[in-house]
Parts: structure tokens; sequence; C-alpha cells
């Protein structure tokens, strides 16, 4: 992932330094964790709303990566960036700190993916109560169709196609995370947020606005972040 070139130096000299922090978040706080994987848990028919939503700071974000390193060990046991349930995208023609775009599942309250599964293997979680009705894909049950995946509306998708097993995944609140030995969903850890160095990803059970994409997108910068000279607007 690119940086963004038309940075002064004391802009990459902190952008750096928060990146080179965020491979010891991440050997801390998941690979202490790992395990060996657990067998994939059935789900149901039905999409009662979820009762978790991730939301993220664009301006607090560094593109570090480790976010989605974190999210392909906790649910395949690789660190891999095209595995990744959570993308991010830097735009180097874009002055920082709005260079940045973090892309993660909205939960939708009226999933595109499920209305348009032929087979049905996204659904919300309603025989494991501690999954909180999260939507996720069976990928027992899943064809490889990519129905899912052109049904989501956003750019990049937040369906994404999983080229190892041809199968589709998508974010699941870490709902179904075998290498990981804490529990994840809305009940538990996700390991996005656990991960990131700058806290720029946080958890909510408050449902974001449906109408609104920007409403995922909120500022976690406080006092702290501003004594490091960065930007708290």
């Amino acid at each position: 992932m690119a940086e963004d070139g038309n940075s002064s130096p004391n802009e990459i000299t902190r952008r750096q330094f928060l990146l080179g922090a965020s491979a010891l978040s991440l050997a801390a706080a998941v690979g202490a964790d790992l395990v060996l994987p657990g067998k994939l848990l059935a789900i149901t028919n039905s999409i009662p709303d979820s009762e978790g939503f991730l939301l993220v700071d664009l301006k607090k974000c560094q593109g570090c990566g480790t976010c989605m390193m974190a999210c392909t060990l906790a649910h395949t046991g690789v660190a891999s960036y095209s595995l990744s349930r959570i993308q991010i995208q830097q735009d180097s023609f874009v002055n920082w700190p709005d260079d940045v775009f973090m892309a993660t599942c909205r939960q939708c309250q009226d999933a595109p993916c499920v209305e348009a599964c032929p087979v049905e293997p996204v659904k919300a979680n309603r025989s494991h109560p501690e999954y909180g009705n999260v939507r996720m894909i069976d990928q027992e049950l899943c064809i490889g169709c990519q129905a899912c995946v052109e049904a989501c509306p956003f750019t990049p998708k937040r369906v994404q196609w999983d080229h190892m097993s041809e199968k589709s995944q998508k974010c699941d609140l870490c709902a179904d995370t075998p290498f990981l030995s804490e529990r994840g969903g809305p009940g538990g850890t996700q390991t996005c947020a656990k991960v990131c160095p700058v806290n720029a990803i946080a958890f909510t059970k408050m449902m974001p606005n449906q109408e609104i994409e920007e409403s995922y997108f909120v500022n976690l910068r406080g006092p702290a972040w501003a004594k490091l000279g960065m930007t708290t607007k």
C-alpha cells in the first residue's frame, strides 16, 4: 500500500512511527491466541438485525494493514492481505490524512447479499445467540457463484471472493474465528479493533443510519492524538 507522496517530512515520520508499532500490536494481541481450528457452526434462514457494527475513523487510520493481517490470522491462520475481510485503500494523489479509505462490512439491516444468494448460505445465526445475528457465509453450503459479491452495492465490495477456497467470505465480527482462543462476535472481541495500533476501529451495538454510508465513519481522535501533532477535526 502506497504512502502519500505529498506528505511533509514530519508527517511521514509520524506515520512511520505508528506503522512500526503495528507489528508489536499484532504479535501481542493475535499471536498469543492462535489455536487449532474448530468446526463451522450451522446457521439458520432468518436475518434479524445484527447486534453489532464496526465504526472507523478514516483520518486516524494509518493504512498499516495490521487489521488485515489480524483478520486473516484469526479466520484462516494465514497472514494474507488478499484473504482479509477488511480492506484498506490508499490514494497517493490525495494529501494526508485523507489518503486512506477503510472498507468494513456494514452488517446491513436489509442485506442485498442475503437476498441474492440462491442457496441461502448467507444468514444471521439464530441457533447460537452469542453470534448476535451477524451476517455470515456458511462455507460448507456456498457454491461459489459470487451472487452475493455482485449484489453488494458498495465499492470496494464488502463481500470478498476467496481465491483459495473459491467461495465467498465476509466480516462476521469475528464470530467464527477458529484460530483465536477468545470469544468473538458482538459479545466478544473484534480482532481488527483489538490490534489497531492507533485505535482507529470501534465496535458499537447501536445500528448506524442505514441510509448514509458516512454514518459508519466517526471521529475517534482526542487530546492524546492532538499531542502527537495530528488533526482532531
